[in-house]
């Protein structure tokens, strides 16, 4: 479909609703309070009616003002459970949000027998028709909902810059501000005010639905991808917007694919969120699922790789001087593995660690120094968990082989003053220099 100029206003408001709410959304997510974020979004909802039903007006000020008053409410009552009950704060969130959204349902379909008021738009939103309620800013006519997400971020953005490092030390450690003479309980509560005020900000235009994954799916995705704070609150804004604008934009192209004109674009920035969030689970090179499955590969091939090495090397020990050497399927037989053992050769042979000769493998210099590392490695362990921690002979030998690949040259160096110095290991064999 074209872009319009109205086009333009929806992305705007949808970036501003969605960075305001990333915000505070990261330290939810830093403090393990996702499910707080879905409380209070889904609570506020008898704030809203209540605040109607004693105005009469659906002005943003009372609006704003119960639906604060209800968020913080919950937010009280949810401590108040965990302390008083004993039940963990999952089960507590549950009580009381499911509770008061009930209540809030029932109210706002009383309401709505006497006025135009929308159960349906509080939930999923009406970003489509924000262009339509403008305000004039300087001269210029601006979505209401733009300058209302504006003014939320505006104030989160200070908070966050003011209190950024009694923030950071009361997500990671409360009992350690409170020793530093920071309130953990104050700061607690300023934050679930600036959710409760988010959330409602973003109502009106975005809905519940969006403001709940736009809480929690920036700050979690951004959690995969980096440990440290500064740079996770740049990429929630960032990943924010960017699922604000390519979900608009799926909205209005990928219904046309299939024969349909559009679709919800909040639903759609929504999906976008959790498409970008799952891109990341995979692809993240640290955190991400594929990451940490090549990680360990690399880990396994270089431990089997390192367990060749030593093979050959104590085969060379012990081997008569016109032995044949040992070919790949005595190697898998000793290992007892298979394709690993075949990658395992196939990697030292490319890195000149081993030479193919026409009856097996053997050892280059740069393989006999590097194997000789690995034997005085698990030598010097075995050693010490004999003679300083009283495991000898039998047990000694499998733990030794597991610690052998950890073990780097300071560490070698500490096992060698603290197993006394030896040249001999507890089976009688030398430990190379």
């Amino acid at each position: 479909m074209e872009w319009t100029f109205l086009d333009t206003w929806i992305v705007v408001t949808a970036m501003l609703s969605a960075m305001s709410c990333a915000l505070p959304g990261a330290y939810l997510v830093l403090r393990r309070m996702s499910m707080m974020g879905d409380a209070i979004s889904h609570a506020v909802l008898p704030g809203l009616a209540v605040a109607f039903i004693l105005t009469g007006s659906r002005e943003s000020l009372p609006m704003l003002a119960g639906a604060t008053v209800v968020g913080l409410l919950t937010t009280f009552l949810v401590q108040a459970v965990v302390k008083l009950s004993g039940l963990d704060k999952g089960a507590s969130m549950g009580v009381i949000f499911t509770t008061l959204f009930a209540l809030g349902l029932i109210l706002i379909r009383r309401a709505a027998d006497h006025v135009d008021l929308d159960p349906g738009c509080v939930l999923y939103g009406a970003i489509e028709l924000t262009p339509l309620d403008v305000a004039t800013l300087l001269g210029m006519e601006i979505p209401q909902a733009a300058v209302t997400n504006a003014a939320v971020l505006a104030v989160n953005l200070v908070f966050v810059l003011l209190f950024y490092k009694e923030l950071k030390i009361t997500a990671f450690d409360p009992a350690l501000a409170t020793t530093m003479g920071i309130n953990a309980g104050v700061m607690h509560y300023a934050l679930m005010t600036l959710v409760a005020v988010t959330t409602i900000a973003a109502f009106e235009s975005v809905g519940s639905i969006l403001v709940i994954a736009m809480l929690i799916i920036p700050g979690a995705t951004a959690h995969l991808l980096t440990d440290r704070l500064s740079v996770l609150l740049v990429l929630s804004l960032v990943i924010a917007a960017l699922c604000a604008v390519s979900g608009h934009i799926a909205a209005i192209t990928v219904p046309v694919w299939f024969g349909f004109r559009d679709t919800s674009t909040a639903g759609m920035m929504a999906t976008v969120a959790g498409l970008i969030f799952l891109a990341v689970f995979f692809l993240a090179p640290r955190y991400g699922l594929l990451g940490r499955i090549l990680r360990r590969g690399m880990l396994s091939l270089g431990i089997v790789r390192e367990d060749v090495m030593g093979l050959l090397y104590r085969y060379r020990e012990v081997a008569p001087r016109d032995a044949a050497p040992l070919g790949l399927r005595e190697l898998k037989e000793a290992l007892k593995q298979g394709a690993a053992v075949r990658m395992a050769v196939w990697d030292l042979l490319r890195t000149r660690r081993i030479r193919r000769d026409t009856s097996g493998f053997t050892l280059t210099d740069k393989g006999l120094g590097d194997s000789a590392g690995i034997i005085r490695s698990h030598r010097l362990w075995e050693s010490y968990l004999c003679e300083r921690m009283g495991y000898c002979m039998t047990s000694v030998h499998a733990s030794a082989h597991r610690l052998e690949h950890v073990t780097d040259p300071e560490m070698q160096a500490a096992l060698h003053r603290a197993a006394g110095r030896p040249t001999r290991d507890p089976h009688d064999r030398k430990i190379p220099d």
